[in-house]
């Protein structure tokens, strides 16, 4: 596959994915999960529908009311590796909140997020265009979670939404992601602390209040980040399986771990969070596949994700190579929904040379020296991507004052 069509779709990688978690499903499921089989292996049956953020929610509704997120997002800016200590000029409330979210839970196991490294240098490319072309893509075909994002401050500039939650998919498969040196958990900490001020900004649109259907009128459930979590981790792994990847079973059970940790760290209740593949996979078949469905939003927003090479040149060869890559990769019941231009020739391709590239390139795994250029490679194109995203600047997520003013229809 050229060079410039991996970089379009390690755009799309951090698009709707790693920070996107605004997800539901229709009021006809009943939640039957059990959190017997949860961390917490607590054997209850809590619907997470009616599960917010406790923590910082009442807390970032009131800094929003009382017009205090200018300050405490500039405060916030130099805050960027997890060895630092927040401000102390935050207001007391604030600094409060985010030193109890930016602990590591007392399961974490440093150990098995330095495996789970090791398994992203040497799967860096499928994970990059599975989080954007599989689980990305996805996201736009979530009913609530389109319609979220499209009438949220992101949807208003899809550029500088998707360049924050690239952040959020380069930070997770970083070097000690999680370690003091790394940033994961500051993003995660910043993150959740967007998607309290989403929770308290969107039902103040009328645009969204007509569309939503959510409990209580009140975007972001636990399992809304549920399913997002689904969208990402179990689809990503269901997707390896599928094409046959073989994964040392310590690999497989280190991803989990990355990924569990991250939903603790987004505010996920540990009941709520499945302790094996097993597991989630009961969840997922519950949470996601279910209630994928075609929204105005979702088209809308599917649009401009495939149309984000506008900005480059050569932007007509990859769109429809982005478009082809997307329907092998989420069949045509889901790009359907989301209307993208079908195109025979080029899906035909697709479909021949995948899995004989997949094939090669598992082959040269065990040569000398290849997982290293794998990962020199990847890491290159992933620096340029969130370059392009936001050129000459650090990018940083900041805590939304408004919801999208642009109303396109």
């Amino acid at each position: 596959m050229p060079d410039l069509s991996r970089r379009k779709l390690l755009l799309a990688g951090g698009a709707l994915g790693a920070a996107g978690a605004l997800n539901a499903i229709s009021p006809a499921h009943a939640w039957t999960w059990s959190s017997a089989g949860s961390i917490a292996a607590t054997d209850t049956v809590r619907d997470p529908r009616y599960v917010w953020d406790d923590l910082t929610d009442p807390v970032i509704a009131d800094l929003l009311d009382r017009g205090g997120v200018p300050g405490v997002n500039a405060l916030l800016k130099p805050w960027v590796y997890n060895w630092q200590s927040p401000s102390w000029l935050l207001p007391s409330d604030v600094r409060r909140v985010v030193n109890e979210a930016r602990r590591l839970p007392d399961w974490a196991d440093l150990g098995k997020l330095d495996v789970a490294y090791r398994f992203a240098t040497k799967r860096g490319l499928y994970l990059g265009v599975l989080y954007g072309m599989n689980s990305g893509m996805m996201s736009a075909a979530i009913p609530r979670e389109a319609r979220a994002v499209y009438w949220s401050k992101g949807g208003a500039d899809i550029r500088d939404r998707i360049a924050k939650t690239a952040k959020l998919g380069y930070d997770i498969g970083d070097f000690h992601a999680y370690r003091p040196d790394g940033k994961m958990i500051v993003t995660c900490v910043k993150t959740r602390l967007t998607h309290s001020a989403v929770r308290h900004l969107l039902p103040q649109s009328p645009y969204w209040m007509q569309v939503a259907d959510e409990p209580e009128k009140r975007p972001i459930s636990q399992f809304d980040i549920l399913i997002t979590w689904h969208s990402l981790a179990s689809s990503v792994m269901q997707k390896l399986d599928e094409w046959g990847v073989e994964i040392p079973q310590n690999e497989r059970d280190a991803y989990l771990h990355l990924w569990q940790v991250t939903a603790h760290m987004l505010g996920v209740i540990d009941e709520f969070i499945p302790s094996s593949w097993e597991e989630a996979e009961l969840q997922r078949q519950q949470v996601l596949v279910p209630i994928l469905a075609r929204t105005d939003e979702g088209v809308k927003l599917a649009d401009m994700l495939v149309n984000l090479g506008q900005y480059i040149d050569f932007s007509l060869v990859t769109q429809p190579l982005f478009e082809a890559v997307t329907r092998y990769m989420l069949g045509d019941e889901v790009t359907d929904m989301l209307e993208l231009t079908r195109r025979p020739v080029l899906e035909a391709t697709v479909e021949e040379v995948w899995p004989v590239f997949i094939k090669l390139r598992e082959a040269g795994l065990p040569l000398p020296g290849a997982p290293a250029l794998y990962t020199a490679f990847e890491e290159l194109i992933r620096k340029f991507a969130l370059f392009y995203l936001e050129p000459f600047q650090q990018i940083n997520i900041d805590i939304p004052t408004h919801n999208n003013a642009n109303h396109p229809y």
